[in-house]
């Protein structure tokens, strides 16, 4: 989307120095901020205009959706259904630390609560919460080379990212992997406060999209429930478009 959904999936980090540190880790420091910024951005810009597929298969059902999505800044998403028939026009509205979701069948705009907030985001493995969460990872996460070189026959770099203490984030830590060529995403793990792993997101299928080559399908993989999974499909990516702030209204929830 992204967005993480572009609510989803960006990275940066900014490594804690001091006055005693030597040139080379001053260096060091500014690659990996240049690096996972390169990353963080791939999906990111001032605003954006998406439109992307999403088929989430569980235990007990399947389902596809196809939807609109626009943003502008971290603080304000939009995602409107497109298909399938029956429920075009459901719409869900982040403004700020808010998300509203507007239902056409009922003609109801419902304003999520803090027990409704780790609910499943349209039956997806993503939870509402996520949407809120959306962060930068400059802001909220201390981040290192783990390892750089080949592996599984590949030159990959491999971060790790730990929570600042005052971070307001779920997770404890994260691990990311890309292409050391192209800095393209490849896996992306989050751990709980305890280390373990929780989810898993895959980088796949890289295209040409929005100017440039990205990978266009995100898979959540939930790691209690490994034959499950949520995928996004981007179809189309615009980014820094121009967007009326008048759009991310509980009025514009109802126009088609």
């Amino acid at each position: 989307m992204h967005q993480r959904l572009n609510i989803l999936f960006g990275f940066l980090a900014l490594l804690v120095v001091t006055p005693f540190l030597h040139a080379d880790d001053f260096s060091n420091a500014d690659r990996v901020n240049s690096i996972l910024n390169e990353v963080d951005d791939l999906w990111r810009g001032d605003s954006s205009y998406t439109v992307t597929s999403m088929h989430v298969k569980t235990e007990h059902y399947t389902r596809t959706m196809r939807m609109e999505g626009w943003s502008k800044g971290k603080e304000k998403t939009l995602f409107k259904i497109i298909e399938p028939l029956r429920e075009k026009g459901t719409a869900t509205l982040k403004s700020g630390n808010h998300i509203y979701t507007y239902l056409p069948k009922t003609d109801r705009t419902i304003k999520l609560t803090s027990g409704m907030m780790m609910g499943a985001w349209m039956g997806s493995h993503l939870t509402n919460d996520d949407l809120v969460k959306e962060a930068r990872l400059e802001e909220d996460y201390d981040a290192n080379i783990s390892f750089e070189g080949k592996r599984d026959g590949q030159n990959i770099i491999e971060f790790t990212l730990i929570p600042k203490l005052d971070a307001a984030v779920v997770w404890g830590k994260v691990t990311l992997v890309i292409l050391a060529d192209s800095h393209i995403p490849i896996i992306e793990y989050y751990f709980d406060e305890e280390f373990i792993l929780t989810r898993t997101i895959s980088f796949s299928d890289v295209k040409s999209l929005g100017g440039r080559e990205r990978p266009t399908v995100l898979r959540v993989i939930p790691a209690d429930k490994p034959d499950e999974y949520t995928e996004f499909i981007y179809e189309q990516l615009e980014l820094n478009v121009e967007i009326s702030d008048r759009l991310f209204s509980l009025s514009s929830l109802k126009k088609r």
